[in-house]
């Protein structure tokens, strides 16, 4: 007798049940990937390098703690966006207030606005490395951004965005090849220069390449539309998790690499520009092979960072402000969502002709978001204790143990960046 559809449906369901829980879990990879990638953006690679050319493997030790505070802070967002179903700006909007929203958001604004800028910045230096105009590569890399995002699903942005921020395992390869000293290594975890601004400066650069704005409206934002449901929330903590391991294991390779190059000098010196860097990153490998690397590197950077900073900036005037804001929405339901998007875009491109100091902008534009981590950070846990569900919520234990880690951040960051500036 032949077996019935309903039957054979049935045998098969055993079968099927190991590859669908299989797949449902890495359908939640992606947000955390992707705004790892871009955390380690234009503007943190030449924080990076500036670390390592004016302090040696002073800075390093720090940027290997930065990886779990990254993660508690990012983990934050996950939660919020899969358990609330709200993006950031919406959540604070709901729960705070109108007044608190904009002022959220225009933070956003802010820190977006010198991260276009530096991302750009970092576009038209690889340009000029390789003989391109700076118009060219500007016109080209706006072209290529606006295409990605005006006809693409979240979905397809987002493997967009993995490609092109993969480029940035180039550092790493670099790092393999420096000409590391042990014993200088050693010698600068060891010591570290508390007396001197300078250095507290670049602490507080690097937490503001670590810990941006637009990295917590992206990710809260991306998880929600990519509609990750409860059941998703182990693997997309895994999914930051492993993409903060990433991000800071190629900040310490540029570090690394910039120090090690220096140290040969035996006069360490700041970084002043693009061909600079290239210089400092690369001296073992020759001109062809290192301007390569370094280029695929800080292209892949500003790219994917690009892609992000412009989203976080579309999705977070979308959640305040009511606007359909979503890359499920084709452009002419969600005009204002793409319009947004192409303005920072753009606006970013244009304004790249008159910053003639990319390490210089780079630096201050992480100072400036270390400078905002109060407000940030502050509304994040404040989110984290009142808008989850009550099994969600920050408590205890580990509540106390966030709020230790957001007053170090802030207490460090206004402190270096004020110190610095003084």
């Amino acid at each position: 007798m032949n077996a019935t559809p309903s039957v054979i449906a049935a045998s098969l369901a055993p079968a099927r049940e190991p590859r669908r829980r299989w797949r449902l879990p890495v359908a939640a990879f992606g947000p955390g990937l992707v705004v790892m990638l871009a955390d380690t953006d234009v503007g943190s690679i030449v924080t990076a390098a500036q670390s390592g050319a004016q302090w040696g493997y002073k800075l390093l030790a720090l940027q290997l703690l930065l990886v779990p505070v990254l993660y508690v802070v990012q983990e934050l967002t996950v939660r919020l966006g899969i358990f609330t179903g709200k993006g950031h700006g919406e959540l604070i909007r709901e729960t705070f207030g109108a007044t608190w929203a904009w002022v959220s958001v225009g933070g956003l604004a802010v820190a977006a606005f010198g991260a276009i800028v530096t991302e750009f910045s970092g576009v038209a230096g690889v340009g000029e490395l390789f003989g391109v105009p700076r118009n060219w590569s500007l016109a080209l890399a706006t072209a290529f951004l606006l295409v990605v995002v005006w006809t693409g699903t979240y979905r397809r942005v987002e493997r967009v965005a993995i490609a092109l921020g993969l480029f940035e395992l180039a550092f790493v390869w670099v790092a393999l090849h420096a000409p590391v000293r042990p014993a200088a290594l050693l010698e600068g975890l060891g010591h570290v220069p508390l007396h001197d601004d300078g250095y507290w400066y670049l602490v507080a650069a690097n937490i503001g390449a670590v810990i941006m704005p637009w990295m917590v409206f992206y990710q809260q934002s991306a998880v929600t539309d990519k509609k990750l449901r409860p059941s998703d929330y182990a693997a997309a903590r895994w999914d930051t998790a492993l993409g903060a391991l990433l991000t800071q294991v190629v900040m310490a390779a540029v570090l690394v690499v910039a120090a090690a190059a220096l140290a040969t000098t035996g006069s360490p010196t700041p970084l002043t520009s693009v061909a600079q860097m290239v210089h400092a990153l690369v001296p073992t490998l020759g001109v062809t092979l290192g301007r390569t690397l370094f280029g695929l590197g800080m292209l892949g950077a500003a790219m994917v960072a690009a892609i992000v900073v412009g989203l976080a900036v579309a999705w977070g005037f979308g959640e305040v402000s009511g606007y359909r804001h979503s890359l499920e929405h084709r452009p002419l339901e969600a005009p204002w969502f793409y319009a947004i998007f192409s303005a920072a875009v753009i606006g970013g491109a244009l304004l790249v002709g008159v910053v003639p100091d990319l390490v210089a902008l780079a630096v201050a534009v992480e100072v400036m978001n270390a400078l905002l981590l109060p407000l940030v950070l502050g509304l994040l846990v404040l989110l984290a204790v009142k808008a989850l569900p009550a099994e969600r919520r920050l408590c205890g234990a580990y509540l106390w143990f966030v709020v230790a880690v957001v007053g170090v951040l802030s207490v460090l960051g206004v402190y270096g960046g004020l110190s610095g500036a003084a």
